[in-house]
């Protein structure tokens, strides 16, 4: 493998003029050489992006960030792969040669979720190739959030769900997602799996993925807590009577789990998955939590967090962000974020046996959970690892 990755040319490209992409992308280069060397197949190695072809893209994503068609600032995903390795992709008659203006000028028409502008190199040039909808799991994608904010990413091997992010750029910020945070005690399955590790019940960890993106883009903040199933002890820590309990339980999400694997592959399920998905999501932009089970059985929403009296008001938190060079703190539950942040730290102290999602308006996304390690409340920042 590595006397074929050495045997293609390397093509020269102009310098970049955003710094953090010349920074940047000899990480990315890394992770995907490490990344298809372990999934190696003769199909797969073609598609190691080269270190300048990644530095030019990302600069030239960047400076497209920053423009406007029509008032609108682009927002476009750019995969590099040639058009052969797509499924069923739209291939223009004629090359065009990649670059921030005609970014631009096609982002409206691109813009929608799951289509990628296809990108690939010959000698000395980067050029834009067609769309397609289909992408290998090794396959470098540059995703244009917003004005400014690039997140580098690929699928999972399993091509399904939320894809990995390996870094997040905004301005001269440079997040580089940390892998080794899967390795530490107590680190929640969620955190795993979002980092791309696979473990038991990754059936029921992708849900929770799903549930997180979902509440994260309604944009009103939310708040989803996670309890054992068969279990009435969370009841002690909600405000009584609850005014939106669900009775019986709504059971068609946790139902659709439950199915066979060869169901999950298949469009229909996918598709049933996500409006599931996306109406209790929905349910967490009211006010107050909204309390699902470990088997994903909807309890209640709009329900009120109390202390449980058999327990002190929270003091301190330990807040974590997968992040490179990122360090752990010992932080007041107020200075991680609002009411909901508070509530959701106080709520995990009492029951801790659950978890709580807290999405910001701002577009922050905690996870809470019990560290017994640290004998405390373990506040997990992850919206880096959801864009």
């Amino acid at each position: 493998m590595n006397n074929e990755l050495k045997s293609q040319k390397k093509p020269r490209f102009k310098s970049s003029t955003y710094q953090a992409a010349s920074v940047i992308a000899p990480v990315i280069y890394a992770h995907f050489r490490k990344f298809i060397e372990a999934t190696y197949s003769s199909e797969n190695s073609t598609l190691h992006p080269d270190q300048q072809v990644i530095e030019a893209i990302i600069d030239t994503a960047f400076w497209a960030s920053l423009r406007r068609e029509e008032g609108i600032s682009p927002r476009i995903s750019l995969a590099l792969l040639p058009p052969e390795q797509a499924v069923n992709p739209i291939v223009f008659e004629h090359k065009l040669a990649l670059s921030a203006d005609m970014l631009t000028k096609i982002a409206p028409g691109v813009e929608r979720p799951g289509i990628h502008v296809g990108v690939w190199f010959e000698n000395e040039e980067i050029y834009v190739w067609g769309t397609t909808h289909n992408i290998p799991d090794n396959c470098l994608v540059v995703d244009v959030s917003e004005p400014g904010l690039l997140v580098i990413k690929h699928r999972r091997k399993a091509g399904f769900g939320k894809f990995l992010n390996i870094a997040v750029l905004k301005g001269d910020q440079i997040k580089i997602i940390d892998e080794t945070s899967a390795h530490l005690p107590d680190c929640p399955n969620l955190l795993t799996s979002l980092l791309g590790f696979r473990s038991e019940g990754q059936g029921s960890v992708n849900v929770l993925i799903q549930l997180a993106v979902s509440m994260r883009a309604h944009n009103q903040g939310g708040l989803l807590l996670v309890v054992p199933s068969g279990s009435n002890g969370w009841r002690e820590s909600i405000f009584q009577p609850m005014k939106y309990s669900v009775s019986p339980v709504f059971t068609t999400l946790g139902d659709l789990i439950i199915q066979g694997e060869s169901e999950k592959n298949k469009s229909p399920w996918q598709n049933a998955l996500a409006i599931e998905i996306s109406s209790i999501a929905g349910l967490t932009a009211i006010d107050g939590a909204t309390v699902i089970t470990d088997t994903h059985e909807l309890l209640a929403f709009g329900t009120k967090i109390i202390r449980s009296p058999a327990n002190q008001i929270v003091g301190q938190i330990i807040t974590t962000e997968p992040i490179v060079g990122s360090e752990a703190l010992v932080v007041n539950p107020s200075t991680n974020g609002g009411t909901r942040h508070m509530s959701a730290a106080q709520f995990v102290n009492d029951q801790r046996d659950s978890l709580a999602l807290v999405a910001s308006q701002d577009g922050h996304f905690t996870v809470f959970t019990w560290s017994p390690c640290e004998n405390m409340v373990h506040a997990h920042r992850i919206d880096a690892l959801l864009l």
